[in-house]
């Protein structure tokens, strides 16, 4: 079923392909010929199919063979060719000729042919599109030198006109339910600070559609910008400050059609408008306020302090009181809660709260203050600290495999004669036993570190959560005398959205941690049922469980917790991590609960895959 998916998918790709392919044996026989092929070439699929295409001109023979052997010996040909038409003419194409492969045999060729004018038109929309970004690039910086909030206004209405070419341009400010002209080029001088309302406005119809530009070329002559003889057209853009609507960026044009790189150009200009009035508006309140300085200091993300000659504390940002949990009316007067470095150098510190900083200050001279920035180093030290415990962990758990298997090897090699069969294949059957979980240890390490950084591959298809429980748990009651194994499953399972392989893999490991922390044996029971759109699997145990402040803890990297006899069981601490990661990259989730009467239940839930029968 997933094969006839697949062969209807890569038809419709290739159906769908605007250049022409075509497929031929190794004998060049026209294997596949799709509708782009037929509308280049002038000659129909059920024509060529199954015989030579007479497209390649007899002088251009040798070379189009020599492309074929060059494909043919492990290459990939582009080349710029002439090719015939059913009516004769030349075609001036590139042809892009690759290897047609079953398994590791090349079977024949694939040719994709496009016209050599659409290469040159691709390459002048793309120096178009270059220039025009080399032009925006001068104007968001013309626009972004001026700092005067006035100065800036004019500037982007200038800019509206050299940008995308208008014959005028306005910068509108929205007042409440009013807009004001606060800006012009090319205006008459007797439209500024004219005003309008909002809601009637084209500002208004903007902001009530949620986009962010629009051309309009109708009923103008109600706008006060009709004055302006011979306009046709209006492009209007959305400058925001803030996150809020904060003016009205319009591209007047009488002369010319704008089209959609016009407007895309507004659209980029509007953004970049947004940004920089944002920069004059701050520049303005800081120069009325007389606290620029306050803006910076209290808008950085790190904690920034300044202490008096004194080392008490006169200034503490919003920063510093998120990160110390100390707020600025405990802190001013006082030395700061955490030691200071010499100036210059850098210091790491913990707080109480267990949070880790890193503290740097500097003085200033003049006044004999001290500026200190400090900054959340947490999780780059649990990660300093992850690795450290990881290389631990990881030394701890091969040393005794490899110390056996070099024992046991030294053995064999030493006193081989001496020993009888028995004895050897005993010895053999350790190396092997201690190879294997060498080998199921380098596997959790590798998923552990795809894990980490998100590398996960899963594939989501519809699969039989039922069978793949049924093969996980197949011949688990012969594994221990010790342990009873019950299997309970629905009669009708949903089938559910995921991948069989993750989903093996997490069963896998929730079952070996069953009979792994039940050391005294006990009841190993799965269960599964439908609930809330997903499909849950219970796997109980009846062994030494796991405390309440650890439950979460277990799914975390490397984390080994010490509940009960638990630690004694080794490992690198990585397969739940492994587990919770492949769940999740599903669409799933695995948790752990307490279980009645003593032990632990591992909850694995997976998406019922929609509009799918029950099995």
């Amino acid at each position: 079923m997933s094969g006839d998916r697949d062969d209807s998918l890569a038809e419709a790709v290739l159906s769908s392909s605007p250049n022409a392919v075509v497929a031929l044996d190794r004998d060049q026989t026209v294997l596949m010929w799709n509708p782009a092929a037929e509308r280049l070439f002038g000659w129909t699929a059920d024509e060529l199919v199954g015989r030579r295409a007479p497209i390649v001109p007899e002088e251009l023979t040798a070379e189009h063979n020599a492309v074929l052997e060059r494909v043919r010996t492990g290459g990939q040909v582009s080349l710029r060719t002439k090719r015939f038409r059913r009516d004769g003419t030349l075609l001036d194409l590139r042809v892009d000729t690759s290897a047609l492969c079953q398994g590791s045999s090349v079977v024949g060729y694939v040719c994709v042919h496009h016209l050599v004018r659409d290469d040159i038109a691709a390459r002048s929309r793309g120096a178009r599109r270059a220039q025009l970004v080399r032009k925006l690039t001068d104007v968001v910086g013309d626009i972004n030198a001026a700092l005067e909030l006035p100065a800036v206004l004019d500037r982007i209405a200038a800019s509206l006109t050299e940008l995308t070419g208008a014959d005028a341009g306005g910068f509108v400010l929205i007042e409440g339910d009013r807009l004001r002209l606060v800006a012009s080029h090319r205006l008459p001088e007797q439209l500024k600070d004219a005003t309008a309302d909002l809601n009637t406005s084209l500002v208004g119809k903007l902001m009530r559609t949620g986009k962010t530009v629009m051309l309009e070329g109708q009923e103008l002559d109600d706008l006060i910008w009709a004055q302006l003889p011979g306009l046709h057209t209006i492009a209007l853009g959305l400058a925001a400050v803030g996150g809020r609507p904060y003016g009205g960026l319009y591209a007047l044009f009488c002369k010319r059609k704008p089209g959609h790189v016009e407007l895309e150009l507004l659209e980029l200009l509007a953004g970049h408008a947004g940004i920089a009035v944002s920069n004059a508006v701050a520049y303005q309140d800081a120069v009325r306020q007389r606290a620029h300085e306050r803006a910076v200091f209290d808008a950085s993300a790190d904690g920034i302090a300044v202490l008096d000659a004194m080392g008490r504390v006169i200034q503490w940002n919003p920063a510093a009181g998120e990160l110390t949990g100390f707020s600025g009316e405990a802190v001013l007067g006082s030395p700061p809660p955490f030691p200071l470095p010499a100036p210059g150098e850098k210091l790491t510190v913990q707080l109480a709260t267990g949070r880790w900083l890193d503290v740097v200050a500097a003085q200033i001279v003049e006044t004999g203050e001290v500026v200190v920035d400090f900054r959340d180093v947490t999780a780059a030290k649990e990660l300093e600290e992850a690795k450290d415990l990881f290389l631990a962990m990881t030394s701890h758990e091969l040393r005794t495999p490899i110390t056996i298997v070099r024992g046991f090897a030294s053995t064999l090699d030493s006193r081989w004669d001496k020993m009888n069969d028995f004895e050897r294949r005993g010895a053999v059957r350790t190396i092997a036993e201690r190879s294997r979980s060498l080998g199921q240890l380098m596997d959790h390490l590798l998923l552990g570190a795809r894990a980490g950084a998100d590398e996960l591959a899963v594939r989501i298809e519809s699969f039989d959560l039922a069978e793949r429980i049924q093969a996980a748990t197949l011949g688990l009651p012969e594994l221990s005398d010790d342990h009873r194994v019950e299997v309970k499953l629905p009669d009708r399972l949903p089938r559910v959205s995921g991948d069989a392989l993750a989903t093996d893999i997490i069963l896998g490991q929730l079952l070996e941690n069953a009979f792994k922390y039940s050391p005294n044996g006990g009841l190993i029971a799965v269960e599964a049922w439908e609930e809330d759109g997903a499909v849950v699997v219970a796997v109980d145990d009846e062994g030494v469980g796991i405390r309440p402040d650890d439950r979460e803890r277990i799914f975390e990297r490397f984390v080994q917790v010490d509940s009960g006899d638990r630690r004694q069981f080794g490992g690198v601490g990585l397969g739940l991590y492994i587990v919770r990661s492949l769940a999740r990259a599903q669409g799933g989730q695995v948790t752990a609960h307490p279980r009645p009467g003593g032990g632990t239940r591992m909850r694995l839930a997976l998406i019922i895959e929609p509009d799918t029968p029950e099995r």
